[in-house]
C-alpha cells in the first residue's frame, strides 16, 4: 500500500483529499505545525521552512502532495516559498516521493482569451511573480529528470465544507443561509471559472495513480463555459431558496476597504480575476483521464445543501465525488 503524504493537511483541499483517499482505502499521513487527529490516519508535526522537519516527513512517503497555504501577504510569500519548494523538492528527492503541487493561476497574470496549460507565464501582480518563481524551481527539476512530479492547477473553488478563502462560499453561499442579497466582487457579467473541490480532490488521486501524468502541468477540471456570476447566482438563489439579487462590490469601494481590511489590501492587487473574463480550460486532463466535471447545477445543489444544513444546525457529513 503505497504512503500518500499531505504536507498542508489542515487546508480546504487537503480536507477534500483526505475523503477520496480514505475512499480509496490508501495510507495517509497529514503534515502541518499542527495536523488534524484522523483515525486511520498518521499525524506529523512539521514547520515546512525547517529543512529537516521536512525531511523527516517525508520520509517513507510514495507520493507527496504540497498543499500548503501561507498568510496571504506579498511579503510573506517572497521570503518563505522558495524556501519551502526548495526543501519539499529536495526531502522528496532524498526518499525517491512523487511529488504533485497543488498550484493556482496566478503566474498567468491577465489574459486575453482561454487560459491553458500553455499559457505563458506573464504576472501582473507580487504574488504572481512568487509563484511563477516557485514553478519555475520545480518545472526545471522536473525537466533535468531530477525528480517525478507534477503541477495540478485549480482557480478559485467552492463546495460542501468551503467557507474560508472562498469568494463564492463567503459571498453567495454564506450570505444566502443567512437570508441576505449574494455579493459579487467588481462584475458580475464577465465568465469566472471555479473548480468543485470534490473534483479536484479526485483528480489529484487520479495524477497519483499515473505514472505518465507525472512530468507534466495540468488544470483541474473546471466547467466550460464558465457562468457569469449573475448566473452563477441565478442557479445558489434556486437551491438555496433565495433572492437572485447581487450587490456588486465596485472596485473603488474593494481599495478603500483594504485600508482597514488587511486581507482585502493584499487581494486588490489580484481583482484583475474579477474586473476581466477569467477562463480556466481544464480540457487536456478531461481528455487523459476520461474526466467530466460535475455540472454546475449539480455540485452548486450539493454546496447549497450543505449550507443550509448548516444554517441549521444540523449534523453534516461531506462525502467525496461520485
Amino acid at each position: 500500500m503505497a504512503l500518500h503524504t499531505l504536507l498542508g493537511a489542515n487546508g480546504t483541499m487537503a480536507t477534500a483529499l483526505v475523503l477520496v483517499l480514505q475512499a480509496h482505502s490508501e495510507q495517509i499521513r497529514l503534515v502541518s505545525r499542527t495536523p488534524k487527529t484522523i483515525e486511520g490516519t498518521e499525524s506529523i508535526s512539521a514547520n515546512l521552512l525547517d529543512r529537516e522537519q521536512v525531511f523527516h516527513a517525508v520520509e517513507g512517503s510514495d507520493i507527496v502532495y504540497l498543499l500548503v497555504g501561507l498568510k496571504y501577504e506579498a511579503a510573506v510569500w517572497q521570503k518563505e516559498w522558495p524556501v519551502i519548494m526548495r526543501n519539499v523538492i529536495d526531502a522528496c528527492k532524498a526518499a525517491q516521493a512523487k511529488l504533485i503541487f497543488f498550484d493556482n493561476a496566478y503566474m498567468y497574470g491577465k489574459v486575453d482569451g482561454v487560459i491553458t496549460e500553455d499559457t505563458p507565464y506573464h504576472p501582473c501582480s507580487e504574488k504572481g511573480k512568487v509563484r511563477a518563481e516557485v514553478a519555475g524551481m520545480l518545472q526545471s527539476e522536473m525537466k533535468s529528470g531530477n525528480i517525478k512530479a507534477a503541477i495540478a492547477r485549480a482557480v478559485d473553488f467552492y463546495g460542501p465544507g468551503v467557507e474560508d478563502k472562498s469568494a463564492a462560499g463567503i459571498l453567495v453561499f454564506a450570505n444566502m443561509a443567512k437570508g441576505k442579497k449574494a455579493q459579487w466582487f467588481i462584475n458580475a457579467d464577465i465568465p469566472r471559472s471555479y473548480n468543485y473541490t470534490p473534483d479536484a480532490a479526485e483528480s489529484l488521486y487520479l495524477i497519483s495513480k499515473e505514472e505518465s501524468a507525472f512530468g507534466e502541468i495540468w488544470h483541474l477540471p473546471s466547467v466550460q463555459p464558465a457562468l457569469t456570476g449573475r448566473q452563477f447566482i441565478a442557479i445558489a438563489a434556486r437551491q438555496m431558496n433565495a433572492s437572485e439579487k447581487v450587490t456588486v462590490l465596485p472596485k473603488w469601494l474593494l481599495k478603500m476597504l483594504g485600508w482597514v481590511n488587511p486581507f482585502l489590501k493584499e487581494a486588490y492587487e489580484m481583482n484583475y480575476q474579477d474586473e476581466f473574463p477569467f477562463q480556466f480550460d481544464s480540457s487536456k486532463f478531461e481528455r487523459k483521464f476520461n474526466f467530466s466535471p460535475t455540472p454546475y447545477e449539480e455540485a452548486i445543489r450539493r454546496t447549497a445543501d450543505w449550507f443550509k444544513l448548516k444554517s441549521q444546525k444540523k449534523p453534516i457529513s461531506v462525502k467525496p465525488a461520485g
